[in-house]
Protein backbone atom coordinates (compact mmCIF):
# COMPACT_ATOMS: atom_id res chain seq x y z
CA UNK A 1 0.00 0.00 0.00
CA UNK A 2 1.45 3.37 -0.92
CA UNK A 3 0.06 6.95 -0.91
CA UNK A 4 -0.87 8.70 -3.48
CA UNK A 5 0.76 11.71 -5.42
CA UNK A 6 -1.82 13.75 -6.96
CA UNK A 7 -0.82 16.54 -9.45
CA UNK A 8 -1.85 19.40 -11.45
CA UNK A 9 -4.94 21.41 -10.79
CA UNK A 10 -7.72 19.58 -12.22
CA UNK A 11 -6.51 16.19 -9.98
CA UNK A 12 -5.76 18.33 -6.71
CA UNK A 13 -9.36 20.05 -7.51
CA UNK A 14 -11.30 17.13 -8.48
CA UNK A 15 -10.06 15.63 -4.95
CA UNK A 16 -10.90 18.65 -2.79
CA UNK A 17 -14.53 18.61 -4.27
CA UNK A 18 -14.97 15.20 -3.72
CA UNK A 19 -13.83 15.38 -0.24
CA UNK A 20 -11.40 13.04 -0.49
CA UNK A 21 -8.38 12.64 2.53
CA UNK A 22 -5.32 15.29 1.62
CA UNK A 23 -2.44 15.13 3.69
CA UNK A 24 -0.71 18.50 2.58
CA UNK A 25 -0.76 20.36 -0.64
CA UNK A 26 2.49 21.43 -2.12
CA UNK A 27 2.26 24.42 -4.48
CA UNK A 28 5.51 26.44 -5.96
CA UNK A 29 6.55 30.04 -3.79
CA UNK A 30 5.29 32.54 -5.66
CA UNK A 31 2.80 31.37 -7.00
CA UNK A 32 0.26 34.15 -9.01
CA UNK A 33 -2.46 32.15 -11.39
CA UNK A 34 -6.24 32.63 -9.95
CA UNK A 35 -7.17 28.71 -10.22
CA UNK A 36 -3.90 28.04 -8.04
CA UNK A 37 -5.01 30.79 -5.63
CA UNK A 38 -8.81 29.28 -5.88
CA UNK A 39 -7.37 25.99 -4.81
CA UNK A 40 -5.08 27.19 -1.97
CA UNK A 41 -8.38 28.90 -0.56
CA UNK A 42 -10.39 25.95 -0.70
CA UNK A 43 -7.98 23.61 1.23
CA UNK A 44 -6.99 26.13 3.82
CA UNK A 45 -10.66 26.68 4.41
CA UNK A 46 -11.07 22.91 5.38
CA UNK A 47 -7.75 22.98 7.17
CA UNK A 48 -5.33 21.08 4.65
CA UNK A 49 -1.88 21.79 4.99
CA UNK A 50 -0.18 23.95 2.62
CA UNK A 51 3.06 24.22 1.82
CA UNK A 52 5.17 26.99 -0.46
CA UNK A 53 8.15 24.67 -2.10
CA UNK A 54 10.79 25.53 -4.77
CA UNK A 55 9.80 24.60 -8.49
CA UNK A 56 12.51 22.46 -8.47
CA UNK A 57 11.39 20.20 -5.70
CA UNK A 58 8.14 19.22 -7.57
CA UNK A 59 10.01 19.22 -10.77
CA UNK A 60 11.97 16.30 -8.41
CA UNK A 61 9.20 14.35 -6.87
CA UNK A 62 6.77 14.57 -9.74
CA UNK A 63 6.09 11.49 -11.09
CA UNK A 64 4.41 12.72 -14.68
CA UNK A 65 6.75 15.42 -14.92
CA UNK A 66 3.41 18.05 -15.69
CA UNK A 67 2.36 19.39 -12.27
CA UNK A 68 1.81 22.49 -13.09
CA UNK A 69 2.95 24.37 -9.52
CA UNK A 70 0.83 21.58 -7.39
CA UNK A 71 1.28 18.57 -6.03
CA UNK A 72 -1.09 17.03 -3.21
CA UNK A 73 -0.40 14.17 -1.24
CA UNK A 74 -3.22 11.56 0.09
CA UNK A 75 -2.53 9.23 2.83
CA UNK A 76 -2.10 5.81 2.23
CA UNK A 77 -4.79 4.96 4.73
CA UNK A 78 -8.39 6.96 5.97
CA UNK A 79 -7.94 8.56 8.80
CA UNK A 80 -10.46 7.92 11.87
CA UNK A 81 -12.10 10.46 14.53
CA UNK A 82 -11.35 10.47 17.84
CA UNK A 83 -14.70 8.98 18.72
CA UNK A 84 -14.02 6.27 16.50
CA UNK A 85 -11.02 5.48 19.14
CA UNK A 86 -12.89 5.66 21.53
CA UNK A 87 -15.68 3.25 20.64
CA UNK A 88 -12.96 0.57 19.61
CA UNK A 89 -11.95 0.52 23.51
CA UNK A 90 -15.96 0.07 24.62
CA UNK A 91 -16.53 -2.16 21.90
CA UNK A 92 -13.95 -4.63 23.26
CA UNK A 93 -14.76 -3.95 26.77
CA UNK A 94 -11.41 -2.71 27.74
CA UNK A 95 -10.12 0.36 29.83
CA UNK A 96 -9.06 2.81 26.76
CA UNK A 97 -5.37 2.13 25.88
CA UNK A 98 -4.78 5.68 23.46
CA UNK A 99 -1.30 6.73 21.92
CA UNK A 100 -0.80 10.48 21.00
CA UNK A 101 2.34 11.38 18.65
CA UNK A 102 3.61 14.93 19.40
CA UNK A 103 5.47 16.30 16.19
CA UNK A 104 6.74 13.16 15.16
CA UNK A 105 8.14 13.72 11.70
CA UNK A 106 10.79 10.94 10.48
CA UNK A 107 7.80 8.61 8.49
CA UNK A 108 10.16 5.66 9.49
CA UNK A 109 10.04 5.94 13.47
CA UNK A 110 6.44 6.71 12.82
CA UNK A 111 5.90 3.20 11.24
CA UNK A 112 8.36 1.64 13.75
CA UNK A 113 6.03 2.75 16.11
CA UNK A 114 2.44 2.11 14.90
CA UNK A 115 4.07 -1.64 14.47
CA UNK A 116 4.46 -1.68 18.42
CA UNK A 117 1.26 -0.16 18.93
CA UNK A 118 -0.48 -2.76 16.79
CA UNK A 119 1.39 -5.93 18.46
CA UNK A 120 0.57 -3.86 22.15
CA UNK A 121 -3.32 -3.89 21.48
CA UNK A 122 -3.43 0.02 21.48
CA UNK A 123 -7.03 1.26 20.43
CA UNK A 124 -6.05 4.21 18.24
CA UNK A 125 -3.26 6.80 17.60
CA UNK A 126 -3.79 10.48 17.52
CA UNK A 127 -0.97 12.82 15.11
CA UNK A 128 -1.72 16.52 15.11
CA UNK A 129 -2.30 17.97 11.90
CA UNK A 130 0.95 20.14 11.68
CA UNK A 131 4.61 18.89 11.75
CA UNK A 132 3.96 15.32 11.84
CA UNK A 133 4.35 12.62 9.51
CA UNK A 134 1.44 11.62 7.37
CA UNK A 135 0.40 8.05 6.31
CA UNK A 136 2.41 7.84 3.72
CA UNK A 137 3.60 5.09 1.68
CA UNK A 138 7.05 4.72 3.67
CA UNK A 139 5.43 4.75 7.15
CA UNK A 140 3.20 1.75 5.47
CA UNK A 141 6.01 0.07 4.52
CA UNK A 142 7.61 0.58 7.98
CA UNK A 143 4.65 -0.92 9.66
CA UNK A 144 4.98 -4.37 8.26
CA UNK A 145 1.36 -4.24 7.57
CA UNK A 146 0.05 -3.44 11.04
CA UNK A 147 -0.92 0.56 9.43
CA UNK A 148 -3.76 -2.04 7.80
CA UNK A 149 -5.06 -2.79 11.38
CA UNK A 150 -4.38 0.17 13.44
CA UNK A 151 -6.99 3.16 14.21
CA UNK A 152 -5.23 6.52 13.40
CA UNK A 153 -7.22 10.15 13.96
CA UNK A 154 -5.56 13.29 12.91
CA UNK A 155 -6.68 16.69 14.94
CA UNK A 156 -6.03 20.31 14.51
CA UNK A 157 -4.88 20.82 18.15
CA UNK A 158 -4.19 18.45 20.71
CA UNK A 159 -4.18 20.35 23.44
CA UNK A 160 -8.31 20.54 22.86
CA UNK A 161 -8.00 16.58 22.22
CA UNK A 162 -6.78 15.87 25.42
CA UNK A 163 -9.05 17.83 27.03
CA UNK A 164 -11.48 16.11 25.50
CA UNK A 165 -10.43 12.35 26.67
CA UNK A 166 -10.18 14.03 29.65
CA UNK A 167 -14.03 14.71 29.55
CA UNK A 168 -14.26 10.70 28.77
CA UNK A 169 -12.33 9.29 31.79
CA UNK A 170 -8.92 9.23 30.04
CA UNK A 171 -5.87 10.09 32.65
CA UNK A 172 -2.80 11.56 30.51
CA UNK A 173 0.95 10.37 31.05
CA UNK A 174 3.42 12.09 28.71
CA UNK A 175 6.97 10.83 27.92
CA UNK A 176 9.51 13.24 30.08
CA UNK A 177 13.04 12.41 31.10
CA UNK A 178 12.40 14.55 34.26
CA UNK A 179 9.25 12.37 35.49
CA UNK A 180 8.49 9.73 37.82
CA UNK A 181 10.11 5.97 36.32
CA UNK A 182 7.26 4.46 34.95
CA UNK A 183 7.33 1.51 36.86
CA UNK A 184 6.14 3.41 39.73
CA UNK A 185 2.84 4.99 37.41
CA UNK A 186 -0.65 3.32 37.25
CA UNK A 187 -1.46 2.31 33.69
CA UNK A 188 -4.17 -0.24 34.67
CA UNK A 189 -6.45 2.59 34.25
CA UNK A 190 -7.75 4.43 31.01
CA UNK A 191 -4.64 5.85 29.56
CA UNK A 192 -3.27 8.49 26.99
CA UNK A 193 0.16 8.04 26.37
CA UNK A 194 2.08 10.58 24.90
CA UNK A 195 5.59 10.66 23.19
CA UNK A 196 7.17 13.49 21.48
CA UNK A 197 9.85 14.22 19.71
CA UNK A 198 13.83 12.97 19.56
CA UNK A 199 14.81 16.79 19.30
CA UNK A 200 12.44 18.58 21.50
CA UNK A 201 10.29 16.08 23.31
CA UNK A 202 6.78 16.92 23.70
CA UNK A 203 5.93 20.50 24.00
CA UNK A 204 5.55 22.68 26.89
CA UNK A 205 1.96 23.29 26.81
CA UNK A 206 1.08 19.57 25.80
CA UNK A 207 2.74 18.47 29.01
CA UNK A 208 1.53 20.90 31.74
CA UNK A 209 -2.22 19.35 30.60
CA UNK A 210 -0.86 16.23 31.49
CA UNK A 211 -1.80 14.35 34.63
CA UNK A 212 1.18 12.57 34.65
CA UNK A 213 5.08 12.44 33.77
CA UNK A 214 6.85 8.92 32.88
CA UNK A 215 10.28 8.66 32.64
CA UNK A 216 12.18 5.29 31.24
CA UNK A 217 14.83 4.47 33.61
CA UNK A 218 18.54 4.81 31.86
CA UNK A 219 21.66 4.09 33.30
CA UNK A 220 24.16 4.52 30.80
CA UNK A 221 26.26 7.75 29.36
CA UNK A 222 23.72 8.52 26.36
CA UNK A 223 20.74 11.04 27.73
CA UNK A 224 17.82 9.98 25.25
CA UNK A 225 16.01 7.37 23.05
CA UNK A 226 14.94 6.67 19.88
CA UNK A 227 11.02 7.83 19.62
CA UNK A 228 10.08 4.72 18.54
CA UNK A 229 12.16 2.73 20.89
CA UNK A 230 11.28 5.05 23.97
CA UNK A 231 7.31 4.87 22.77
CA UNK A 232 8.08 0.95 22.52
CA UNK A 233 9.34 0.66 26.27
CA UNK A 234 6.86 2.57 27.65
CA UNK A 235 3.59 0.60 25.54
CA UNK A 236 5.09 -2.36 26.96
CA UNK A 237 5.16 -1.10 30.30
CA UNK A 238 1.53 -0.79 30.14
CA UNK A 239 1.33 -3.96 28.54
CA UNK A 240 2.74 -5.80 31.62
CA UNK A 241 0.56 -3.85 34.17
CA UNK A 242 -2.52 -4.89 32.06
CA UNK A 243 -1.66 -8.58 31.56
CA UNK A 244 -0.90 -8.54 35.54
CA UNK A 245 -4.28 -7.78 36.14
CA UNK A 246 -5.40 -9.82 33.65
CA UNK A 247 -7.66 -7.23 31.78
CA UNK A 248 -5.56 -7.76 28.11
CA UNK A 249 -5.75 -10.79 25.65
CA UNK A 250 -2.04 -12.21 24.84
CA UNK A 251 -1.57 -14.16 22.32
CA UNK A 252 1.49 -16.44 24.03
CA UNK A 253 2.01 -18.33 20.69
Amino acid sequence: MDNLQLEGKNAVLEALNNSKAIDKIMIKKGYAEGSLKSIVAKAKKIGIVVQEVNKNKLDYISQSKNHQGIIALSPAKNYCTVEDILENAKSKNEEPFILILDEISDPRNFGAIIRTAECCAVHGIIIPKHRNSGLTGIVSKTSAGALEHVLIAKVSNLVNTIDKLKKNGLWITCADMNGEIMYNLDFKIPTALIVGSEGFGVGKLIAQNSDFKAKIPMSGKIESLNASVAASILMYEIVRQRTMKGNLNVNSK
